[in-house]
């Protein structure tokens, strides 16, 4: 039996699902994991570094990039998703795609994250609520073509509270079930650094909306441009650090989402984050004491 979403949620600590990206494109990773056998054995390191999920995609979000076919998408993920779930290991399908999303729980997979919460694909929705799968719902305005493009926001966490709203009122409407969804405010999606930032500030907002939320800031742009570090640029307009320097700074987002009730973090390198989220773990456990 497929697990619900009150089957992934851990109670007192969050989740983390540990990115597996089979493309030749990602901002993060330049196609480290691009050949089948190397992402599954990616996955399995993440496991024993204390992945809970493991979130596999085959296309990339960079702004910019290339969309595959609908073939391509699914040569590059269901083989590693099938071999990720064989193992007993919990999967996660990162697809805009419903076609790819069916195939993949098909194979083993259990959850559906969609970067445009049903938004790109009218046949999404249908599958959600056919499926009964857990599905997440992003934020999204579409993506982005140009990565300095600048998105208009007047307020940036009441209005990604109202579209995440509006789209879980379309998703129920088209029958799917509450218990089914999970938020994700999408941050760097249509977002600037000052959004992400007030996001991350007002983020219990997001999670006062009563559904578990999945919070990814993993090697985000915005990360980059930390003025406090040794050499950091500090004009918004400056190249950023490399993606794989942000990940200290990742670990440190992931935890201030903990604490504000998120129910996973998607995150790249896991060892930091397992280890923040291992800190506040033992911080509350003596405040209990």
């Amino acid at each position: 039996m497929r697990p619900t979403v009150a089957d992934l949620v851990l109670p007192g600590a969050a989740r983390i699902m540990g990115i597996v990206n089979v493309t030749p494109d990602s901002f993060s990773d330049g196609g480290r994991w691009f050949d089948p056998d190397a992402a599954v054995a990616h996955g399995f390191e993440m496991v024993e570094e204390g992945a809970d999920l493991l979130d596999v995609g085959g296309e990339s979000t960079r702004p910019g990039s290339r969309r595959p076919s609908e073939q391509e998408e699914l040569d590059r993920v269901l083989p590693v998703v099938r071999a990720l779930a064989d193992a007993g290991h919990a999967v996660s399908i990162d697809t805009m795609r419903a076609s790819v999303a069916d195939a993949c729980l098909e194979a083993g997979a259990v959850l559906v994250n969609d970067v445009s919460g049903g938004l790109a694909d009218p046949d999404m929705p249908a599958l959600v609520a056919s499926s009964g799968a857990p599905f997440v719902v992003m934020h999204w305005r579409g993506l982005l073509t140009d990565p300095d493009e600048r998105p208009h926001y007047d307020d940036v966490v009441g209005e990604v509270c109202r579209e995440l709203t509006a789209r879980v009122d379309d998703l129920l409407s088209r029958g799917a079930s509450a218990d089914q969804l999970v938020l994700d405010p999408g941050f760097g999606f249509a977002k600037d650094a000052a959004h992400n930032w007030e996001l991350l500030a007002g983020l219990e907002q997001v999670t006062s909306l009563g559904l578990p939320v999945l919070v990814g800031t993993s090697r985000k742009r915005f990360l980059g441009r930390l003025p406090h570090r040794p050499g950091a640029p500090v004009e918004p307009d400056a190249d950023p650090a490399p993606p794989t320097d942000r990940d200290v700074a990742t670990a440190a987002t992931s935890l201030l989402a903990a604490r504000a009730g998120a129910f996973a973090v998607r995150v790249h390198e896991v060892g930091p984050t397992r280890d923040a989220l291992a800190v506040q773990q033992m911080v509350e456990a003596a405040r209990a004491r």
